[in-house]
């Protein structure tokens, strides 16, 4: 069977526990908002292919527990990602100050030139927000990462902000994609889809669709 996209790309998602990462996942992927919150158990994905300079590129989004007690677990996959959100809540100081750790893990678990983004979610909730967005552009500033605010809820910057860790995949790996049009199998990075029945570590089993 021809295969329906020219790249397979895995996204990874890091952030506290609570501050939106399976709400953002199933907006994208399924258009979908769930008010109810359950948290995440060790790793569940999610695919999606979307077209990016006439390239379809499929995602493999990666939903990753925020508790300290799966992060042994959760750590295996920063290696294989090309591509991090980094999330917080922006009604909640604590999951803003702690993308410092996580960032920290990126930068000893991830391989070189992964891509980032910062993500300050529930934009919605501005009357509980605790973190301005100018102090979400400062810190995306000092890592040198684009930056966005997001709703789940209400649907801002979902596309907007999956679409632009895409490109910045795709521009990363531009060498490996120069000769796609012309060659006759995808580039290696598609290997990614022989494992995509198989997670690392893996009897993490999906789960239902909640934030």
């Amino acid at each position: 069977m021809a295969k329906q996209y020219d790249v397979l790309f895995r996204l990874l998602l890091l952030g506290d526990s609570g501050v939106g990462k399976t709400c953002l996942l199933c907006r994208f992927t399924d258009n979908e908002f769930h008010p109810a919150h359950i948290s995440t158990i060790g790793v569940d994905f999610k695919m999606k292919t979307i077209e990016v300079d006439g390239i379809k590129v499929r995602i493999q989004i990666w939903d990753t527990a925020g508790q300290e007690r799966y992060q042994t677990i959760t750590k295996q996959y920063y290696r294989r990602a090309q591509g991090i959100f980094l999330v917080y809540d922006i009604g909640s100081e604590r999951s803003y100050q702690h993308i410092v750790k996580w960032a920290s893990d990126v930068d000893e678990y991830a391989p070189d030139g992964v891509q980032k983004i910062l993500i300050g979610n529930k934009a919605d909730e501005e009357h509980k927000r605790q973190v301005a967005k100018e102090q979400g552009l400062q810190l995306a500033r000092e890592y040198g990462m684009d930056f966005y605010e997001t709703s789940a809820c209400s649907n801002l910057n979902i596309k907007e902000s999956f679409t632009r860790l895409t490109e910045l995949v795709l521009q990363a790996h531009r060498k490996e994609l120069a000769g796609l049009r012309a060659a006759a199998a995808p580039p290696d990075l598609a290997r990614l889809e022989e494992e995509e029945q198989q997670p690392p570590g893996g009897q993490d089993s999906p789960k239902s669709c909640w934030c």
